[in-house]
């Protein structure tokens, strides 16, 4: 796997923070040639400070146009992860339109506006490349007060199949990671106090939450020719979650 890398361009949303920069940085040290889009300027500069060789871009993933004529003008990818996502936290009966739209607009919407554009070219070039989308737990676990994130979610494992489907005519492999509460930065800040932790760490058999290195090595798996018969599945990185 470690040569499968080298000279490969990848490309990767949301790439500055969390698991896109444990992704990120994996694959600069495995030898790929990374690009990653963020619409965090301040993360995106730390992260190029810190890595010179690695292409960043800003770019608001909501906007459609935008974003199409920009992911247009980063070229050829071999690889793309679909990493970019964000979480509203609302009830079933507080849920708003605009929260609705807001999570899909990001969840789903870029997923597809990206990986049309990134796609095409693997087509029009003969590249039989690889797409992993970051799904999560709560596309098929029910999350008290996620009813958009986790509607989102369903979503990108249902589109994840039709994108595998259609694309592997192509030799393009399309497949999803469904993680559990991973310890990011921000996930050690929302699940330390052990009063919110414990109803989530109940269910899952491995009695922990995940770290953004073992989400990283199962999206380098798909991602890699060690991975060649695999497409269109949803691999849970949960710790046993959702047989619970």
């Amino acid at each position: 796997m470690d040569s499968y890398f080298k000279g490969k361009r990848i490309l990767v949303t949301g790439g500055c923070q969390g698991i896109g920069r444990g992704a990120v940085v994996e694959l600069w040290r495995l030898g790929a040639n990374v690009v990653t889009v963020s619409n965090n300027a301040d993360n995106l500069e730390k992260l190029k400070e810190e890595y010179p060789s690695i292409e960043v871009a800003f770019l608001d993933l909501r906007d459609w146009e935008k974003t199409r004529a920009a992911i247009d003008s980063l070229g050829v990818f071999d690889g793309l992860i679909n990493n970019a996502g964000i979480a509203i936290i609302e009830s079933f009966l507080d849920c708003t339109p605009d929260s609705f739209d807001e999570i899909m607009s990001v969840n789903v919407r870029a997923i597809l506006n990206v990986s049309q554009v990134v796609a095409k070219k693997m087509v029009e070039k003969g590249i039989k490349g690889s797409i992993v989308n970051i799904s999560s737990q709560a596309s098929k676990a029910a999350l008290k007060d996620h009813v958009a994130y986790c509607a989102s979610k369903g979503a990108v494992d249902s589109m994840t199949r039709v994108m595998a489907l259609e694309l592997g005519p192509y030799g393009i492999r399309v497949n999803t990671i469904n993680p559990t509460v991973i310890m990011t930065e921000m996930g050690r800040k929302v699940w330390s106090e052990p009063v919110k932790s414990k109803g989530a760490l109940s269910k899952i058999p491995l009695g922990r939450f995940g770290e953004v290195n073992e989400v990283v090595n199962a999206i380098i798996f798909l991602l890699s020719d060690s991975a060649s018969m695999i497409s269109g599945v949803a691999l849970p990185v949960d710790g046993g979650y959702l047989i619970t």
